[in-house]
């Protein structure tokens, strides 16, 4: 018999009723603090000897608070206003920076959450379905060459889009695929167990030959918290799940299709898009809210560099 089911006992002999009720709420207390502890795996960084820190958000803050607008800034609608409605890939949703879709929740995780549109919302293709949030670095922000982390936990659901990436410096006066997209992670909400990294660029955009599905060898991207990365400099770029490579791709090879995309700054991007072109749209609301939780972003440089 475990000791504190003996001291339990030794209570529920010799105290009062109220005495007793005492007890089983400290105990109810304390399991419930040791099962919060235990929902935050240990965190793993990289070597410090290949890397220094140089930018990050660990969402601190209060429970329902904004993000942090030196990092990151909210891209809202459903992409009409940017010249790109249902943002090149017929998603449905439409991006706000309402709590409801995305804020802290208190314990240093941020949540961006999709959910049902209410009914007076209007998107491109009618009555919006839905609503998400979408958030970038783009002028607050740019990763030199080096390397780009997250640690997230994803919603399982069929048509849900959730992504981690990057776009090129120069996007804005290139256009895309010219200004360049690293994809860190992508999953498909139908798929808990895969995520996938992509390059896109010049001559190899959309289907990009430059792509890689990742399964987990145990466990899912919806139970666990899990560490997605990249490594990039001019000469080719590392994609990692849980600091082991999956996929390797070389300047060379990028520039037997284009122009290479590497060696340049990006800003980041996090969102969580539903239906399109990638996984569908969702053939039951039954899944929202659905949410991904971010627990942290970094960014590093060579040390040395």
């Amino acid at each position: 018999m475990p000791p504190w089911m003996s001291e339990l006992h030794r209570w529920m002999a010799g105290s009062s009723r109220n005495r007793i009720v005492r007890a089983l709420s400290a105990l109810a207390l304390a399991a419930s603090l040791a099962c919060t502890s235990s929902t935050r795996p240990t965190v793993s960084t990289p070597l410090k000897s290949r890397w220094i820190q140089t930018w990050g958000d660990d969402f601190d803050g209060i429970a329902g608070g904004r993000i942090d607008e030196t990092n990151w800034s909210y891209e809202t609608t459903d992409g009409c206003a940017q010249g790109n409605c249902g943002w090149g890939n017929k998603e449905k949703e439409y991006y706000t920076d309402s709590p409801s879709n995305i804020s802290l929740n208190g314990q240093g995780q941020l949540m961006i959450v999709a959910r049902t549109a209410p009914r007076d919302l209007r998107c491109y293709y009618g009555r919006c379905l839905y609503t998400s949030a979408k958030i970038t670095t783009r002028d607050r922000m740019l990763a030199e060459p080096g390397r780009v982390e997250a640690r997230i936990r994803l919603s399982a659901g069929q048509g849900l889009w959730p992504a981690f990436w990057m776009l090129g410096r120069d996007i804005a006066t290139l256009g895309w695929p010219a200004g360049g997209e690293i994809d860190i992670m992508e999953n498909k909400g139908s798929e808990p167990t895969i995520s996938s990294s992509a390059i896109h660029g010049p001559g190899y955009s959309g289907a990009t030959p430059f792509a890689h599905r990742n399964r987990l060898a145990r466990g899912s991207l919806t139970y666990d918290f899990h560490i997605f990365a990249v490594e990039w400099d001019s000469l080719g770029a590392k994609f990692y799940v849980d600091d082991v490579v999956h996929y390797t791709v070389s300047r060379n090879a990028l520039q037997r299709y284009g122009r290479s995309i590497l060696g340049q700054p990006f800003f980041l991007i996090l969102n969580l898009a539903v239906g399109g072109n990638f996984d569908g749209d969702p053939q039951s609301d039954g899944i929202f809210p659905a949410t991904m939780l971010v627990d942290y972003v970094r960014v590093y440089k060579a040390a040395g560099k």
